[in-house]
C-alpha cells in the first residue's frame, strides 16, 4: 500500500471500491495522478490538477528545457499561475465524507461478525488509509468505536490479520494522544508486548512501532514501563546483532521516550542501560540527583557497567560525598560502595580523588561526624578501594603529603579498629590486609604497628565471634609475620588461647575455607625454632590433626577449591617445626618417630606443582637425616679371631647382613629418619630437575647430609651412584644459579671427589673444572677452601701432599 503523506490520498485499491456509495466521478481525479485530488488547483490552460503534480511537471519542463505545455491539452502556457479549485475541492470532500462513513459502517459489521480473513483485512485495510487522510479522520474512527475491535483483532489467529491490525492501530495513534490513550485500554499494550518477544520478525517489526507511537505520550510511557518485562526485551531490541535494522532502531528510539518516566530510567539501569540515569544524575536537579545516586546504590552492576559509572559520574559523586547535605552524602556514599567493588572502577575513583573525602569521613568526630553506619559503608570503600592495589604510599592525602601508608594515618586507623564495632573493624582490618599485600607499602604498616604496640590488640581479633573479622585479623597477621615474627610469637606466648582459636580454625572439618587456609599459613609462618610454641602446639594435639589433614588431602579423602593447595602448603609448614627443634628435646624425636615424619615428608615430595610443599618436605628431610647416625644403633664389632689378625686388610671390607650402609648401623624411616630406608633418595634426586631453585637447594641440602662428618662418605657417594644422583648434582654446579646453590653444589661435588675413581672420571669433564674454578675465584672464603680441595682432587691445582701421585702416575 501507498503511503499518503502531507494531505496526499493514494486511490482506493481495487477490493474497496465496491464499498463506494456513490461513483467516482472524472473531474475528482487528477490528470496526471489519476487519484482523487486534494488540493485542486486550476492552470492558464482551464484544465484542474492536484497542486502538487502540476508544480511537478513545471519544474520537470524547466529543468530538462521543454517548452511549457499543458500536460492535458499540450498548448503552450503563457503563464504558470494555479487557481485553488475551491469549489471543487469542498465537493471531493463531502464525495469522501460521505464515502468514509458508509465504509467506516462495513468495517465496524466486518470486524464485529464472524467474516473471514480477507473481509476482516479488507477491513483494516479501509481504516487504515481513511486514517491516513487526516486528524479528522482518525477521531472518526475512535467516534465509531472502532479501536477497541481493531485491537481485539491483535489476538486472532491468523498473523496476517494480526500484522494489519498492529499496523493500522499504529496509523491510528499517530499525532492524536486521546487515539493513543484508547489502543493502550485494558491489556491491550501487555498485548503489543508479548508480540516483541514470541512474535514473527514482521509482527515484532510493526510491534515496535506501534510502541513508538504510543511512548511518546508520557502517561502511556510510564504504562509500557509497567508491564513486566516490556523494558528488558526493548534494551534487548535495542543492542541486538541479529534483529533487523528497522526493530533495533525502533527499540531504541521507543526507550528514549520512556525516559521521561523517571521509574523507567531505573528499571532500563537494572537492565544494564545505564545512561538515562547518568544523564540524570548529572544533569538532573538536585533532587532528581539525589533519586539517581541512592537507587545507584541498590543496584547490582556488572563489573564493565561499574567502570562506565565510574568513568561518567565518579567525580560528580564524590564532590556529593564532600559537599552535599547528610542525605546527598548518604546516596552518593551507596553508590560509591557499589562502584568501588571492582578494581578497575575503584582506580578511577581514586584518580577522581576518593582517598581524601573518605578518610576525612572515617576520622572525623564531634558534631559533624558521620553516623556509624555511614561511617561503615565508608570503612568499606576504603577497603574496596585499597584492594585494587593502587601504589597508595604515592597519593597524597592533604597538604602536608600525607598518605594512607603514613605513620599518624596508619596509627589513627589502628585506633579506629580498636574502638569501634565489628562491622568497621572488619574493613579496616581488610584495609590493613591490603595495604601489606603490596611490597612497597607492607614495610610502613609495620613500622606503624611496630611504633604503635597494637600487635597485641590485633592478636586479640583472632578470637572475635564474627568470622569476617578473625578472618581478616588472621590474613594481616599472616602478611606482617615475616617481618614480625618474633613479636607475634611473644604475643602468642603470653595468651596461648589464641594459638588454640587458630588451631581449632585449622581443625574444623566443614571443608577447606579461606579462613582455614590463612590460619595454616599464619601459624606455619611462625617463628620454626620457637620450642616453646611447638611444644604448645604438641600439647594441643595440633600436630596429631594436622598430619591426618595432610594425609587426607594427600589421599584424595579431602577435596577443597582454590584454598586446598594455600592450606596443604601451611599445614606442612607447621609439621616440619617439629624437625628444627630435634636438638632440644629427646621428646621431639619421640614425636617425630611416632608420626613416621620421614615417610610422611618423602611422599610429600612427589607433590609436583607445589613448590612450597617440596620445599619444606625436602627442609624438613634434611633436618631429620642429620639425626640418623645420632640415632642408628651400633652393633659390637666381632671378634676377628686369628685370620683377621694376621691378614688385616680383610677386615675392612666386612659389612654386617642389616646395617645401613651409610650409617653403619641399624636404621629404619621411622626410628632413625634414614633416607636410605626411607626411599627419599630418589625422590629427592627428581627434585634437582626442578626449575625453581629453591626447590633444588633443599633438595640437595637433604642429599647432602648422605656426605656429612659422621658418615660413610664413601658409601654415601655410592648411594648416590644408586640413585642416578651423581650427574644432576654436577650439573647444579654448572648451571651456576645463584651464590646459595653453588656453595651446596661445591660442597657436594668435593665430597663426591674424594672417591678416586669418580675423580678421574669427572677430571675430563670441562664443564665441571670451570665451575669449580669460577667458586674457586668468585666464591665467599668458605666456598674457596671447598673449591680448592675439590680442584686438587681432579688435577686442577698441585697438590703437594703427593695423596695423589699414584693416580698422576697413571
Amino acid at each position: 500500500m501507498a503511503e499518503v503523506q502531507d494531505g496526499h490520498y493514494d486511490s482506493m485499491s481495487q477490493s474497496t471500491d465496491s464499498l463506494r456509495v456513490e461513483p467516482i466521478y472524472e473531474s475528482f481525479l487528477c490528470p496526471l495522478t489519476k487519484q482523487v485530488m486534494r488540493d485542486p488547483v486550476t492552470i492558464d490552460s482551464g484544465v484542474t490538477f492536484e497542486r502538487e503534480a502540476i508544480l511537478k511537471w513545471f519544474n520537470d519542463c524547466r529543468s530538462s528545457g521543454r517548452r511549457l505545455v499543458c500536460p492535458v491539452t499540450k498548448k503552450e502556457l503563457s503563464s504558470t499561475d494555479l487557481n485553488p479549485s475551491i469549489a471543487l475541492r469542498n465537493t471531493i470532500d463531502e464525495w469522501m465524507n460521505r464515502n468514509e462513513a458508509a465504509k467506516l459502517d462495513v468495517a465496524r459489521k466486518s470486524l464485529t461478525s464472524d467474516c473471514t480473513e480477507s473481509d476482516i483485512l479488507q477491513a483494516l485495510q479501509y481504516v487504515d488509509e481513511i486514517c491516513q487522510r487526516t486528524r479528522s479522520s482518525r477521531q472518526a474512527v475512535r467516534r465509531d468505536g472502532l479501536i477497541s475491535m481493531i485491537a481485539d483483532s491483535l489476538k486472532n489467529s491468523s498473523a496476517k490479520v494480526r500484522q494489519k491490525a498492529l499496523e493500522t492501530l499504529r496509523t491510528i495513534a499517530k499525532d492524536d494522544n486521546e487515539n493513543k490513550v484508547e489502543i493502550a485500554a485494558g491489556d491491550n499494550i501487555r498485548t503489543i508486548v508479548k508480540f516483541l518477544n514470541h512474535g514473527q520478525t514482521q509482527e515484532k517489526e510493526k510491534a515496535v512501532s506501534l510502541l513508538y507511537e504510543l511512548s511518546g505520550n508520557k502517561a502511556l510511557s510510564e504504562r509500557i514501563g509497567n508491564v513486566s518485562g516490556a523494558i528488558l526485551i526493548l534494551v534487548g531490541l535495542s543492542s541486538s546483532k541479529v534483529e533487523n535494522l528497522l526493530i533495533v532502531d525502533r527499540a531504541e528510539k521507543t526507550l528514549e521516550n520512556l525516559e521521561s518516566c523517571e521509574k523507567n530510567v531505573r528499571q532500563m539501569a537494572e537492565n544494564g542501560r545505564l545512561q538515562p540515569l547518568l544523564r540524570l544524575l548529572l544533569e538532573g536537579s538536585p533532587d532528581i540527583q539525589l533519586s539517581m545516586a541512592a537507587y545507584l546504590g541498590e543496584l547490582v552492576l556488572s563489573n564493565d557497567i561499574k567502570v562506565l559509572v565510574a568513568e561518567t559520574a565518579g567525580s560528580t559523586l564524590v564532590n556529593i560525598m564532600k559537599k552535599g547535605n547528610r542525605e546527598a552524602r548518604e546516596a552518593a556514599l551507596k553508590a560509591l560502595n557499589q562502584i568501588s567493588s571492582y578494581d578497575a572502577s575503584a582506580k578511577i575513583l581514586i584518580e577522581a580523588g576518593i582517598l581524601p573525602p573518605l578518610i576525612t569521613d572515617l576520622f572525623t568526630v564531634g558534631s559533624n561526624q558521620l553516623p556509624m553506619r555511614l561511617k561503615e559503608v565508608s570503612a568499606n570503600i576504603l577497603a574496596n578501594v585499597v584492594a585494587s592495589g593502587a601504589r597508595f604510599e604515592s597519593i597524597p592525602l592533604d597538604h602536608n603529603r600525607q598518605t594512607l601508608v603514613s605513620e599518624d594515618i596508619v596509627h589513627n586507623l589502628l585506633h579506629l579498629i580498636s574502638n569501634t564495632g565489628p562491622a568497621i573493624e572488619c574493613k579496616l582490618l581488610q584495609v590493613l590486609v591490603g595495604l601489606t599485600d603490596s611490597s612497597t607499602s607492607v614495610q610502613s604498616i609495620v613500622d606503624a604497628i611496630k611504633s604503635s604496640g597494637a600487635i597485641v590488640s590485633l592478636i586479640q581479633f583472632v578470637e572475635a565471634p564474627q568470622r569476617e573479622v578473625r578472618m581478616s585479623s588472621i590474613k594481616l597477621l599472616n602478611n606482617i609475620s615475616p617481618y614480625m615474627g618474633e613479636e607475634l610469637a611473644d604475643a602468642f606466648r603470653g595468651n596461648f588461647s589464641q594459638l588454640s582459636s587458630l588451631i581449632r580454625i585449622i581443625g574444623d572439618n566443614n571443608g577447606i575455607s579461606e579462613e582455614q587456609a590463612a590460619a595454616a599459613s599464619l601459624v606455619g609462618d611462625l617463628p620454626m625454632r620457637d620450642s616453646v610454641l611447638t611444644r604448645r602446639l604438641l600439647q594441643e594435639g595440633a600436630f596429631a590433626t594436622i598430619i591426618s589433614k595432610v594425609v587426607r588431602i594427600r589421599q584424595g579423602e579431602i577435596r577443597g577449591g582454590r584454598f586446598v593447595n594455600p592450606f596443604l602448603e601451611g599445614l606442612v609448614r607447621i609439621v616440619s617445626r617439629i624437625t628444627f627443634v630435634l636438638d632440644d628435646d629427646p621428646d621431639f624425636i619421640a614425636v617425630a618417630c611416632e608420626y613416621n615424619l620421614t615417610t610422611l615428608f618423602t611422599e610429600l615430595l612427589q607433590m609436583n606443582g607445589l613448590d612450597t610443599v617440596q620445599i619444606v618436605s625436602a627442609t624438613a628431610l634434611e633436618k631429620l637425616s642429620h639425626q640418623s647416625k645420632h640415632l642408628t644403633k651400633i652393633l659390637p664389632a666381632p671378634n676377628p679371631g686369628l685370620c683377621f689378625s694376621i691378614f688385616p686388610c680383610l677386615s675392612q671390607k666386612a659389612v654386617a647382613t642389616g646395617v645401613c650402609r651409610v650409617h653403619c648401623g641399624i636404621c629404619s624411616a621411622r626410628e632413625s629418619f634414614c633416607l636410605l630406608e626411607g626411599k627419599a633418595v630418589e625422590k629427592l634426586v627428581a627434585c634437582l630437575d626442578n626449575n625453581n631453585e629453591k626447590v633444588v637447594e633443599a633438595a640437595l641440602a637433604a642429599l647432602s647430609t648422605l656426605l656429612d662428618d659422621g658418615v660413610d662418605i664413601e658409601q654415601g657417594v655410592m648411594v648416590l651412584c644408586d640413585a642416578e644422583g651423581i650427574n644432576p648434582i654436577l650439573e647444579v654446579l654448572c648451571e651456576n644459579r645463584n651464590e646459595a646453590l653453588r656453595q651446596k653444589a661445591v660442597w657436594a661435588v668435593e665430597r663426591i671427589l674424594r672417591i678416586d675413581e669418580i675423580a678421574y672420571e669427572i677430571s675430563g669433564n670441562q664443564n665441571v673444572g670451570t665451575a669449580l674454578v669460577e667458586a674457586f675465584r668468585h666464591g665467599d672464603y668458605r666456598t674457596r677452601q671447598v673449591a680448592e680441595r675439590a680442584l686438587k682432587h681432579v688435577d686442577k691445582l698441585p697438590n703437594f701432599s703427593g695423596i695423589f701421585s699414584k693416580m698422576g702416575a697413571q
